[in-house]
């Protein structure tokens, strides 16, 4: 190679790290616009809450931005699927949770998405049990006078959900099975107009999460007779379990976590696992869900697949137990 060619290329190389150089610091950074968080469900019911509140707890010590995008409607399918098919650049995540995540692909015969291949688990948030509540001047005063009821006259207590297919329909399934009895099931696009229709007298009882009915239930609206957990919640000391009430070993709760479309980049998933673990880890964070009735929980991404694997078992199993099928 003759000194005139070595000089060109060398000249060319440099030429070349010039120009590239202000190309990769032209590279945007993530999050280069706000980060649209999928609710699988309408506004003020618990899952609904708790996303706002990571939500704002992340914004708080990070500066991203949030839209909280809410797709309620057929127990949580819809919104999850809007979030599998998102396009995978961090831009659009969703908050999964029990329902959709580990009990409706048991429960339905088909889903529009794969709830262990179609998403990139980013963080376990909370965990809750349900309080099954009934109006407040009802005629069951107990958990024991509903059961009477219902055998006295099969079919005729009807019980809210907020969707078919969600914990709370699922845990009313399990219960009325495990107690003898049955019940008219009333699906609703989420719990606001669930709860809504229970104080109207439209409804019987309704299994919920603390979040949506706590509030009604110290305001006297609402009166509750168990919940669903294996100890007693601190927000209800009062309320006995399930399992103390003569139902051994009974339990049932719903879980929430944030999930990307899968695909998404794994150092974005990571800087959100990390971020979702310092809110949860600010002792405000803390003491809202608590007051809630939750339980927060945390983790790395890989757990949490892990534990939803596990999930998908264990309710799958008790879908199939139940007998519950839906179109």
């Amino acid at each position: 190679m003759t000194c005139t060619k070595r000089v060109f290329l060398a000249a060319g190389a440099a030429a070349l790290a010039t120009v590239a150089a202000p190309l990769a610091l032209a590279q945007p950074a993530w999050p280069d616009q706000p980060i649209r968080l999928i609710v699988p469900f309408p506004p003020a019911g618990g899952t609904d809450t708790v996303s706002r509140l990571i939500s704002e707890k992340i914004t708080a010590a990070t500066s991203w931005a949030f839209v909280i995008d809410n797709r309620p409607g057929a127990g949580g399918n819809i919104g999850l699927d809007a979030v599998a098919k998102a396009k995978p650049d961090g831009a659009t995540i969703g908050m999964g949770q029990t329902s959709n995540l580990a009990i409706n692909p048991t429960l339905y015969p088909k889903l529009p998405y794969n709830a262990l291949k179609d998403f990139a688990p980013i963080a376990l948030i909370a965990g809750q049990p349900m309080v099954l509540v009934v109006k407040a001047g009802s005629p069951y005063k107990t958990l024991a006078d509903l059961v009477s009821a219902g055998k006295a006259k099969p079919g005729g207590l009807s019980m809210a959900s907020p969707g078919s297919g969600t914990v709370g329909h699922l845990a009313g399934e399990l219960f009325a099975q495990r107690a003898g009895f049955k019940f008219l099931h009333v699906p609703y696009k989420g719990a606001a107009p669930a709860v809504t229709d229970l104080m109207g007298g439209q409804v019987d009882f309704y299994l919920a999460t603390p979040q949506a009915v706590v509030p009604l239930i110290k305001g006297g609206k609402l009166q509750p007779l168990a919940v669903t957990s294996v100890k007693r919640v601190p927000v209800l000391p009062e309320v006995p379990t399930v399992d103390e009430s003569g139902y051994k070993g009974f339990e049932a709760t719903d879980w929430k976590g944030l999930v990307a479309p899968a695909g998404t980049p794994p150092d974005v998933v990571k800087r959100l696992n990390a971020a979702a673990e310092k809110a949860l880890a600010q002792p405000d964070t803390l003491s809202r869900l608590l007051a809630e009735g939750s339980v927060p929980l945390g983790g790395s991404p890989e757990a949490f697949a892990k534990f939803l694997q596990a999930e998908n078992a264990r309710w799958g199993d008790a879908v199939r137990k139940a007998g519950v099928k839906l179109e």
